[in-house]
């Protein structure tokens, strides 16, 4: 991802659609996990500076893990944040209820090797919880300024999490709405060299646009509670560390 798109991502968290919208749908899934089993214990990969640790704190306790120090600037979390990459130097402990990779999956280039050292992280019958961008036709040049190695389809993100040790219970759609738009995107925005990014940025829309596409894409959240979408531009996946193996 580059530098300066990367610096702007509190701004985006804090304040763009997609991520206060994305930020709901995900304390709605983690409270059903959590109303299965207390969450005691979370860590949350590419975490920033520690960017959803006040919102997960009402479930337990947060520690972080994050590839880019010049990112870790929260004095409020800095502590909890180590920093490094989830690869196979990562000493797993086993002893997280919950493991978070939101959007961060499609920057690592070796997804297999993140995935097993995640498994290692939890304890056995604990939950990984990711997000991804969905459908390789999707691919523009946002794709290329974010530096992702891929966008999933079901079957594919079914498969490594299956070979690297997870029992996958959910993998599902969000953001339908979303697909036509970035369609278009793909169109007028097709996938170039990494060079033509370095001026990449993603503004915050205007006031009222922003809040309206914020309802638009909560009302689809509520929407897809009993439709389940063919289609979208995200992919959920929850999978568990089996309790025993054979």
């Amino acid at each position: 991802m580059q530098a300066d798109y990367a610096r702007c991502y509190r701004t985006l968290w804090d304040h763009h659609w997609w991520w206060r919208s994305r930020e709901a749908f995900l304390l709605d899934w983690i409270g059903r996990l959590h109303r299965q089993s207390p969450r005691e214990r979370i860590l949350d990969v590419g975490c920033g500076d520690g960017l959803f640790f006040e919102r997960l704190e009402r479930f337990g306790t947060v520690d972080g893990l994050e590839p880019d120090a010049s990112l870790v600037n929260d004095p409020r979390w800095r502590s909890r944040i180590r920093v490094g990459a989830l690869d196979s130097r990562f000493q797993g402990t086993a002893d997280y209820d919950l493991l978070l990779m939101l959007d961060v999956l499609e920057h690592i280039g070796d997804d297999g090797e993140a995935l097993q050292a995640a498994h290692s992280a939890l304890r056995p019958g604990g939950h990984l919880l990711l997000t991804v961008p969905a459908l390789s036709w999707l691919w523009s040049q946002h794709d290329v300024a974010n530096e992702h190695f891929r966008r999933y389809d079901p079957s594919g993100l079914r498969m490594v999490l299956a070979a690297s040790g997870f029992e996958v219970e959910i993998v599902r759609f969000f953001f339908f709405w979303t697909v036509g738009p970035l369609l278009a995107r793909r169109w007028l925005a097709p996938a170039k060299s990494a060079e033509g990014t370095a001026d990449y940025a993603v503004p915050v829309p205007p006031a009222p646009l922003n809040r309206a596409l914020t309802l638009l894409s909560l009302g689809e959240q509520a929407i897809g509670r009993v439709v389940r979408w063919p289609l979208g531009t995200s992919l959920l996946a929850i999978a568990r560390r089996p309790i025993c193996s054979v």
